[in-house]
C-alpha cells in the first residue's frame, strides 16, 4: 500500500502553504506490520530534503538521530519502517511562514491527516512531534467525541499525561525536524525519551 494513493487533496482551499510542495508519502508500506505513527509538521520547502527522497535528506538526518538517541539503531527510513514507524506530515504542503493558520492545520486534519492514520489499523501509538500535530489531533478528537485530547500547555507538562484515541495511545513530543533539533539539547532527550516510550508501549 502507498498512502499516497489512498490520501489526496483535491481542493487545496488553505492560503498560507506552497502547494506546489504537496507531499503524502508514497513508499510503499505493509499496513499491518506498522504498530507506531509519527507525525512531524509540514514537508520542507526542498524536496530533496523529505524523510523519504533519495541520498541523505536533513529531515531524515535529524529522525534518525532522535531514534538513535532513543536507542535505536537505525540509518535509513527502511530501518524506521522495519521497526514498525511510518513517519509523516500534519500538512501536506510546505509552508510559506513560521506559524501555520488554525484553519490549514484543520483542514488538512479533517482532508486528509485523519483519513491516513485510518490506513493503519493495527496501530497502537501516535507519536505527535510537536505543536502542529498536537494541534490536528486535538481538531480530529474534537470532531469525533466532541472535546479535545490533548490539554493546552507546555509540552514539557503535558508528555506526562496518559491519552487515547480510539483504543490508541497518544504520546505528545516535540518537533525533530528542523536546524533547531541539533542545538536544543533538552528536547533532544525528551524527544528520545517519548520515542522510547511509544515504540515500547506499541
Amino acid at each position: 500500500m502507498r498512502p499516497s494513493k489512498r490520501v489526496k487533496c483535491t481542493d487545496f482551499p488553505c492560503q498560507d502553504v506552497n502547494k506546489k510542495r504537496y507531499t503524502v508519502p508514497s513508499v510503499k508500506v505493509d499496513p499491518d506490520r506498522i504498530k507506531t505513527l509519527m507525525i512531524s509538521e509540514a514537508p520542507p520547502e526542498d524536496s530533496g530534503d523529505y524523510f523519504y527522497a533519495l541520498n541523505n535528506p536533513f529531515y531524515l538526518q535529524t529522525t534518525v538521530q532522535a531514534f538513535s538517541d532513543a536507542g535505536f539503531k537505525v540509518t535509513s527510513m527502511k530501518d524506521i519502517l522495519n521497526l514498525g514507524v511510518y513517519v509523516t506530515t500534519t500538512i501536506k504542503c510546505a509552508k510559506t511562514s513560521y506559524s501555520i493558520f488554525p484553519q490549514t492545520i484543520d483542514n488538512c486534519s479533517i482532508r486528509m491527516l485523519e483519513n491516513e492514520i485510518n490506513l493503519f489499523p493495527k496501530a497502537r501509538a501516535i507519536l505527535l512531534m510537536g505543536d502542529t500535530a498536537i494541534k490536528a489531533m486535538n481538531y480530529t478528537a474534537k470532531r469525533n467525541t466532541g472535546k479535545p485530547l490533548i490539554p493546552s500547555g507546555s509540552t514539557y507538562k503535558i508528555r506526562e499525561g496518559e491519552y487515547f484515541y480510539k483504543q490508541v495511545r497518544i504520546f505528545p513530543s516535540y518537533l525533530q525536524t528542523g536546524k533547531s533539533y541539533l542545538i536544543e539539547k533538552s528536547k533532544r532527550k525528551m524527544i528520545a525519551e517519548d520515542i522510547k516510550a511509544a515504540l515500547e508501549y506499541s
